[in-house]
């Protein structure tokens, strides 16, 4: 069965966005951008919320920009093909390889890991991971630690009075004192 994941960069005081909206602290070296390079191979699909899905939008067309360099080309070249379903009460349409999702969260990712298929099932964007969390529907939470604090915002961790055992399978510390965590649901 398909794992669904929930991977994102965060501050040390447990915020993916500072609460001043900003992430610009994520920006990742060039060590990083390839273990998210190596990380999104992994994936066979990717959940988004809207939010989410249009700050990625970027991605698209950025094989277009002469300015990239071969990292983000390659990035561009994982991003733009991989389908995306997203969770949206405001869209009416999406672009590329991704489409609106048709059920709830719950119903999708069940029809998902049903459906014969290979890679991750990867849930991106603060409120979509945060209903996936509270609905126990993550197996794996792999935090991207920035040596920052931002003092507020938006929590990779929001407070739903819900205990879940975690099991340590990974970390990475990168020169740029990032610190990779990864952990798997313990059933």
């Amino acid at each position: 069965m398909r794992s669904v994941t929930c991977s994102m960069n965060v501050s040390l005081d447990g915020y993916i966005v500072g609460p001043d909206g900003g992430f610009d602290w994520t920006g990742p070296d060039e060590e990083v951008f390839r273990f998210w390079i190596d990380e999104i191979r992994e994936v066979g699909v990717h959940l988004l919320g809207r939010r989410l899905y249009e700050t990625m939008l970027y991605w698209e067309n950025a094989d277009q920009d002469p300015t990239l360099d071969d990292s983000l080309r390659e990035w561009t070249a994982l991003w733009k093909p991989l389908p995306k379903v997203v969770f949206s009460t405001t869209l009416s349409a999406v672009q590329g390889h991704a489409r609106l999702a048709s059920g709830g969260l719950a119903e999708e990712i069940g029809r998902l890991r049903a459906e014969p298929g290979e890679g991750d099932i990867a849930i991106g964007g603060a409120t979509l991971a945060a209903e996936a969390a509270a609905s126990g529907l993550i197996d794996e939470y792999r935090a991207m630690v920035h040596p920052v604090l931002v003092g507020g915002g938006v929590p990779f961790f929001p407070q739903r009075g819900r205990r879940v055992d975690l099991e340590l399978v990974e970390t990475r510390t990168f020169g740029s004192k990032v610190v990779y965590l990864r952990h798997r649901v313990a059933r």
